[in-house]
């Protein structure tokens, strides 16, 4: 009995993804093509190179993979407090009646049903700190854009996924991350805590220049 309710209790440590990270890939190099000349007014622009390649969005990315490192540390702990726990009671149930087993197994399975709870609370919690932090760099990447923007005359901003070959001096992305480098460099947060009320929540700090 309680093997299987080891398989069933410890075999779910949670691993949280950020969809923030890049993930490398190999790719062959792209043939040369010759573009045509730039269009008088219409900017180009990539919001997720801008994010990815600025100062703030590195620092975020890099907080964030210690954030998750510090969840799954925790999870990984509890769990195998779990795993020496029912394997202890597994070694003992040769000495135990049947009532002093399952009722120890009972006491161990919602031990097990909390870990898996607090995993998805985890979870949760990751989601909405990224997303609360990426939504405090698209503040300051706005006026980024304005700038260039009007830096650059621009008559139309067209979003850089949406477009399959451009030529290159169209996008301005590369002196967007230039003016959202120059307005913010970092931010400091922490986790975000569902299980507490929204007011003990900590702020973004950021850091400017």
């Amino acid at each position: 009995m309680t093997s299987k309710f080891l398989f069933a209790a410890a075999s779910g440590v949670v691993s949280i993804a950020m969809s923030t990270s890049a993930v490398a890939q190999t790719a062959p190099a792209a043939p040369a093509i010759s573009h045509g000349a730039p269009i008088a007014g219409v900017c180009i622009f990539s919001s997720q190179r801008a994010v990815g390649s600025s100062a703030v969005g590195k620092a975020v990315d890099a907080r964030l993979k210690t954030i998750i490192a510090q969840v799954n540390a925790e999870l990984t702990g509890e769990r195998t407090a779990l795993d020496n726990e029912a394997k202890a009671l597994e070694a003992k149930k040769a000495t135990l009646d049947q009532g002093s087993l399952e009722q120890q197994a009972a006491g161990l399975q919602v031990k097990a049903n909390a870990w898996q709870r607090k995993g998805q609370l985890r979870q949760k919690e990751v989601e909405a700190t990224e997303q609360k932090a990426l939504s405090r760099v698209y503040q300051e990447l706005d006026p980024a854009i304005k700038q260039v923007y009007q830096q650059r005359s621009c008559a139309i901003l067209v979003d850089r996924e949406s477009v399959l070959l451009a030529n290159p001096a169209m996008d301005i992305t590369d002196a967007v991350v230039v003016a959202l480098d120059a307005r913010i460099k970092t931010l400091t947060f922490d986790r975000e805590r569902l299980d507490q009320p929204a007011a003990g929540a900590q702020a973004l700090t950021p850091t400017r220049k």
